[in-house]
């Protein structure tokens, strides 16, 4: 919109590359560039032809996608961080590198038959390739992802190596160095394990089809959306922001990447509208991080739950995700909504909206993902819907002159969605390292049980320590690798109580998220304070502070598992739905302090404490939180018709 600031493409970029490791690629030219690129599109068209031609057995099909994966890293994401964007060729080790990477690609394809016939027996040339496999996964994964991931695995691996001499019940036989590279690269239980198996498969498409949806000029229309269904309301813009960063997250699967989208966007036209740059990042913050949590396409981590939990279908633990997203979202826009009637803002003036005719006409935009929906609906394979869904988004695309995919928008997309997929490729594979070592060392189990005996075998204090432990694994690593640790270690320890599987890792996952918003390693809002200059630690609490559903319904969906449509019917589904819908108002209002009037302290308390009970899908909560509900708006109406009369008798 032209009306409103928006930042430039090199600002945007500028801000991917400092907060999001997987933004900070080179600039490659010349020959290397188009080496690169035919790199990319072949990577993808791989990817596509196993799709519809049928996957290849599991070790090589996820070997080839490490191969292509590792050795585009080596050749697009310098050593030094201080060299993006600046150094455009590549150093003469990273050659190296990326020729080896081709070579640990291709060992699996091309030695199968005798790696089959061996049986676990390992040559020098299979310890050396295997050995090549761990220390450039963990390079890759340092360059494109960022260090805490690798460090992780790394101190997995010691582990793995050195158990003899850990303390207590950590301590077990520890592996040496020969089967420890046989696990890592000739298993499927190390690096070519399940991670990355779901990143060479489902993942990869999904991707593809969100690089294909940008093509048709989708972002943009989600921006225009949500300003003509929110831009008028009170504080317009937050809750343009918020509508758009839900719309974002289906094609986006980076919190860091929908701020700068989105954001550069809604963040200036809240600036200008009155809101406090802290706040104004805080929502686009919370908004963006939110976006992995809203189904139909959720995070990439939400592919990964499918495959860990087993048993269950993508559709299942999107639909689970329904109702906990819809509260995160009302919990944000009413704290937004509150906030603008206590500060006293407006919505945006007839010049700012966008032609409503105009929207009308691109609402076909919004058919793949309806189709996406329909299709996971129907039973579709995860594999089979995501490739549908990229060819209703060509067809759409076509339905007028200014969407239509091209040949070349078509290559584009290719090449972009290879090069997204990159950085989850190497994360899926460290986070192999590390489900291989938790695998034959037996450390989750160990891990599980020493969790429960810190937490006294009791519910809410493993509840709190998982939390703990998901939001500082989070600082810095991306949710796939994150959800890996977590739902190896911390989860089983859940289950252990009685807790079923899906709202166990659904609890690890919602955490794993938030952690990119949770101070003082809040990388979406840091990136949300990059956009809009205020300071990038209030941003943060602003942004935990307006998230704070993210904090509450995990808890609430482990302790009654009806808030994911499990057990339940209709009638109950209602009810639970609404009586949390009118808890998030009273928290909200409980938190920024004003509903129809300012809240004195004691009616914010009520507040809080009524909604957290309506949260709560238990009779008798219920009934107590709406006693309380009641009575909050009451005393406001009460003081406020006291205020009045008091006003009229002074006058």
């Amino acid at each position: 919109m032209s009306q409103h600031e928006t930042l430039s493409q090199e600002q945007q970029q500028e801000l991917l590359e400092k907060y999001d490791p997987e933004a900070g690629t080179r600039k490659l030219k010349g020959i290397m560039g188009k080496v690169v690129f035919i790199g990319l599109l072949s990577f993808s068209l791989f990817q596509l032809y196993t799709a519809i031609f049928g996957m290849l057995t599991a070790q090589l099909q996820r070997s080839i996608h490490l191969g292509f994966a590792l050795a585009l890293i080596f050749l697009l994401f310098p050593a030094r961080k201080k060299d993006r964007g600046i150094k455009n060729k590549p150093a003469w080790y990273d050659y190296i590198l990326s020729l080896a990477s081709v070579a640990v690609g291709a060992y699996w394809p091309l030695m199968i038959d005798e790696l089959v016939m061996r049986v676990g027996r390992l040559t020098t040339l299979d310890f050396i390739i295997g050995l090549m496999a761990i220390i450039l996964v963990l390079e890759a994964t340092r360059r494109a992802v960022g260090l805490p991931i690798t460090i992780i695995a790394g101190l997995f691996l010691a582990y793995a190596v050195y158990g003899p001499y850990m303390p207590g019940f950590l301590a077990h036989r520890g592996l040496d160095l020969e089967r420890l590279v046989q696990t890592m690269f000739y298993t499927t239980e190390g690096i070519l394990g399940t991670p990355l198996g779901v990143s060479s498969t489902f993942i990869f498409l999904f991707l593809l089809f969100g690089s294909f949806l940008v093509k048709t000029g989708v972002g943009q229309y989600f921006n225009d959306l949500a300003l003509s269904i929110a831009g008028k309301r009170i504080g317009g813009p937050a809750k343009v922001a918020i509508f758009s960063s839900a719309l974002q997250g289906t094609i986006s699967g980076s919190s860091v990447a929908n701020v700068v989208t989105s954001g550069s966007f809604t963040i200036p036209m809240m600036k200008k509208l009155g809101y406090k740059k802290e706040f104004a990042g805080g929502v686009e913050a919370a908004a963006s991080t939110g976006g992995q949590l809203m189904p139909p396409i959720m995070g990439a981590a939400a592919f990964l739950m499918v495959e860990f939990i087993g048993g269950i279908t993508y559709w299942e633990v999107a639909k689970a995700a329904a109702i906990p997203a819809l509260l995160y979202f009302t919990g944000i826009w009413i704290m937004t909504h509150f906030e603008a009637k206590r500060v006293g803002l407006s919505g945006l003036k007839d010049e700012e909206m966008p032609d409503r005719k105009e929207v009308l006409k691109n609402i076909y935009l919004l058919l793949p993902i309806l189709g996406v929906i329909i299709l996971l609906m129907s039973g579709m394979s995860v594999i089979r819907a995501a490739l549908w869904s990229i060819v209703i988004t060509i067809a759409v695309s076509a339905i007028r002159k200014e969407t239509r995919i091209s040949f070349k928008d078509a290559i584009d997309a290719l090449v972009e969605g290879a090069r997204t997929a990159l950085g989850v490729a190497s994360a899926t594979a460290a986070a192999g390292i590390i489900v291989g070592v938790v695998t034959k060392t037996g450390l989750g189990l160990k891990l599980a049980n020493g969790l429960l005996d810190l937490a006294g075998g009791a519910l809410i204090p493993t509840l709190m320590l998982t939390m703990l432990a998901a939001l500082v694994l989070g600082m810095g690593s991306p949710t796939t690798a994150n959800y890996v640790i977590t739902s190896t270690i911390a989860a089983p320890a859940i289950i252990l109580l009685g807790v079923p599987d899906l709202p166990a890792h659904l609890f690890v996952f919602y955490f794993g998220i938030i952690a990119d918003i949770t101070p003082p390693v809040a990388l979406a809002a840091f990136a949300a304070a990059g956009v809009s200059g205020g300071d990038p630690i209030k941003t943060g609490v602003s942004s935990a502070k307006l998230a704070i559903a993210a904090f509450i319904i995990p808890y609430m969906f482990v302790l009654s598992p009806e808030l994911l449509m499990i057990d339940t019917n209709w009638y109950t589904l209602i009810w639970v739905v609404c009586t949390a819908l009118a808890g998030m108002t009273a928290i909200g209002a409980g938190v920024i302090g004003y509903w129809f009037r300012k809240l004195v302290w004691y009616e914010r308390i009520l507040a809080l404490a009524g909604g957290l009970l309506l949260i709560d899908p238990n009779g008798i909560t219920d009934m107590i939180g709406i006693g309380l509900f009641v009575a909050v708006i009451a005393l406001q109406f009460i003081f406020k018709r006291d205020n009045m009369t008091k006003h009229q008798q002074t006058a």
